[in-house]
């Protein structure tokens, strides 16, 4: 048997690959390190960047969640602002010498809605009107359609059954409408 030490040592065929294909001058060694290095370079600011990205879209991502977090919860809290809002249209319009007690009753309910529409509008729900405003499909859903009457432009909202909701300007509920016929925009 022979002694290891006496064997050479055995090159990887990479290894001998890569000793083959060394530049034989210093000055072309150098030019060869120098476009590795450049290469090097410019893979780690593509990696910066990509963690860059990553970093915002990852920023943007939470930032979002944090203001729609509570998006179904709000959108139960308006089916609660809406049902108050029918109960105060089904009492009887005010009349002179009602029962002073109906008249606290309205008040009262009145003031109820107030604050909780005021505790809404706090925090980013909020409520947007549309009769009389141009039919516009991101913030109406058109329940029906009427001949429009003199004077009202094909589009427009005739008559608003429920208003529009938003959360931070997104769409929680939209309006259900009644549309002038002719057209919607």
């Amino acid at each position: 048997m022979s002694d290891p030490a006496d064997t050479p040592p055995v090159t990887p065929p990479a290894e001998e690959n890569a000793a083959a294909q060394e530049p034989a001058t210093p000055e072309a060694r150098i030019a060869a390190l120098e476009a590795e290095a450049a290469e090097f370079r410019d893979r780690w600011l593509r990696a910066e960047a990509e963690m860059q990205n990553l970093r915002s879209r990852t920023q943007r991502e939470v930032a979002d969640a944090r203001q729609y977090a509570i998006q179904k919860f709000a959108g139960d809290v308006v089916e609660a602002a809406q049902n108050l809002r029918r109960g105060l249209e089904a009492l009887p319009p005010r009349e002179e010498g009602e029962p002073e007690l109906l008249t606290k009753l309205r008040e009262g309910f009145e003031g109820v809605e107030r604050s909780f529409l005021g505790i809404l509008e706090r925090n980013g729900v909020a409520r947007r009107e549309a009769q009389g405003e141009r039919f516009d499909p991101e913030l109406h859903q058109a329940m029906a359609e009427q001949p429009a009457p003199p004077g009202v432009a094909p589009g427009t909202v005739l008559q608003a059954w429920t208003p529009a909701w938003t959360l931070n300007g997104r769409l929680l509920k939209p309006a259900m409408v009644v549309v002038a016929a002719g057209g919607a925009g």
